[in-house]
């Protein structure tokens, strides 16, 4: 039988309602898919809210390529403190800014194997960019999504690498963008890693619970 995936995304998104990884609104506001990337580039292994107040301070200061490169990497590195590993993020974002410049003429890539070449974007980046940057069909997975997929019971699979691949043979393409930003907010909220909110949770009558040991 296969998986309810159009009931959980249903029940997900009336759930959290606008409630939205800051990537995401960062997408819906600015509609620019190099402040997608820089901004999922700030938010590996940082808190939304850190990203976001660091993304309001970068955008005062620069908003394309050319205007980030201009800024000296220790003044980025200010702007940026305190998301994590804001040191080597600060070198990061002024090299990429330069690969867009020099080798995409200012225009960032649509597709995931160009987006693959730029040092520092891995699959979840490169996904994002296509889907919350460029509005095409991609499917991100972080950790959350590869935990959460796995406990729901929807694949069976050891990494993220490996859910993606399941999820692009068995996920319906017209959920593929939606999908990462509501397990993210899903997995941030009430099913977390440890001891997940299954008492409030909105799909927990189609959740296998794999893995859970202990709840609330």
């Amino acid at each position: 039988m296969p998986f309810p995936f159009k009931e959980v995304i249903e029940r997900l998104k009336e759930f959290y309602m606008s409630d939205v990884p800051v990537v995401t609104r960062i997408a819906n506001e600015r509609h620019d898919p190099f402040l997608v990337l820089i901004g999922c580039l700030l938010s590996l292994r940082t808190k939304d809210e850190t990203t976001d107040k660091a993304m309001e301070r970068l955008m005062k200061r620069a908003r394309t390529p050319r205007e980030l490169l201009s800024i000296p990497t220790g003044e980025v590195e200010r702007i940026i403190y305190p998301v994590g590993f804001y040191k080597v993020k600060s070198r990061l974002i002024k090299e990429i800014s330069r690969t867009v410049i020099e080798k995409y003429h200012n225009i960032v890539p649509d597709t995931l194997d160009e987006l693959l070449t730029i040092k520092g974007v891995g699959r979840k980046t490169a996904n994002i960019v296509i889907t919350e940057g460029f509005g095409l069909p991609g499917i991100a997975v972080d950790t959350h999504v590869h935990r959460i997929s796995n406990r729901l019971g929807a694949v069976r699979t050891r990494t993220p690498d490996e859910t993606e691949r399941l999820l692009r043979d068995i996920l319906p393409q017209e959920y593929w963008r939606e999908y990462n930003p509501l397990l993210v907010t899903h997995g941030r909220r009430t099913c977390a890693p440890l001891s997940p909110w299954c008492s409030k949770c909105p799909v927990s009558h189609l959740c296998a619970r794999v893995g859970v040991t202990r709840s609330r």
